[in-house]
């Protein structure tokens, strides 16, 4: 808890149960509650992975939220959450819920998640597909014997990856799946890494060899936003992050996050997200009146 009694993040690495190969592992609601109770997780309060999770839900409905968006999955929903997103279970949905999650490490698979980050609810052959990818992946999962560990390891990997293909493709979004190619991948991966150090364009178009109208348009036709607006959508997401789930000044907050002067970063985050941020806080923890404004959907 912070000082005042506001859920802090909690960090959580990736331990693979025993039995599990590396990099990859499968689990029920039942079995999280489980893995959650033993590591002292509360899994209601708010969480940042450093391993993405993949949640199919067979009996819902399971209420999750994902960086300040509030989801709720019905029966058969899916739902991508990212490495590093901060996200958090209402609590009891998870234990009167029936479904399979998946955990993997960055790296393991190189599919992409959807740039919305919105559940998907599939139907017809889609859905039957999906299905059938993850039972095939299950099977495997739980066939560690049969085949030399490395072959094993190798087979999950394929068969991750058609499962996330299939969703992929089963509810592509206004921009086409895997669209923006190696230029949006290389100029996400810097933002990622540097948007604390850099919120300028050009200095990631030099860094990578590229022009910014080419940063432009992969970002464009990626994620539907200019490569600024995707850049400055990764730094509000963040000191959104640290407004509402750490104690830090907004002094503190903006010196984290790179700004040279305090009152520029006021002037950022109000004009991205229409309040200071000490009135964004206030909303967030319930000691003003107010709704939180969707976030626009970055990596």
């Amino acid at each position: 808890m912070g000082k005042n009694r506001q859920p802090s993040v909690a960090e959580v690495s990736y331990r693979p149960s025993l039995s599990a190969p590396i990099g990859m592992d499968i689990l029920d609601f039942a079995e999280l509650s489980t893995r959650g109770d033993r590591r002292g997780l509360d899994l209601s309060r708010p969480l940042r992975p450093a391993f993405h999770h993949l949640i199919h839900v067979r009996k819902g409905p399971v209420r999750h939220t994902v960086d300040f968006q509030d989801h709720t999955l019905g029966s058969g929903s899916w739902l991508w959450v990212r490495a590093g997103q901060v996200h958090q279970y209402v609590p009891r949905d998870h234990l009167a819920a029936r479904g399979t999650i998946i955990i993997w490490q960055p790296g393991f698979v190189p599919a992409e998640p959807p740039h919305d980050g919105l559940p998907m609810l599939l139907t017809g052959r889609h859905a039957r597909s999906a299905d059938l990818a993850l039972h095939h992946l299950a099977h495997e999962y739980g066939d560690l014997a049969s085949i030399p560990l490395d072959a094993h390891i190798e087979t999950l990997r394929h068969l991750l990856s058609v499962l996330l293909l299939r969703l992929t493709h089963a509810c592509p979004g206004p921009a086409s799946p895997g669209s923006g190619g190696d230029v949006f991948r290389d100029f996400r991966a810097a933002v990622e890494r540097d948007f604390a150090d850099s919120h300028h364009v050009n200095d990631y178009a030099a860094a990578l060899g590229y022009s910014v109208r080419t940063l432009s348009r992969a970002a464009r036709a990626a994620t539907g936003s200019t490569a600024k607006q995707y850049l400055d959508a990764r730094i509000l997401l963040e000191a959104r992050r640290l407004l509402v789930h750490t104690d830090a000044t907004s002094a503190e907050i903006s010196r984290r996050l790179g700004f040279p002067d305090p009152s520029d970063f006021t002037k950022f985050f109000r004009k991205r997200d229409g309040a200071t941020p000490l009135r964004f806080r206030a909303v967030a923890r319930g000691r003003a009146p107010g709704m939180i404004s969707t976030p626009a959907s970055v990596e």
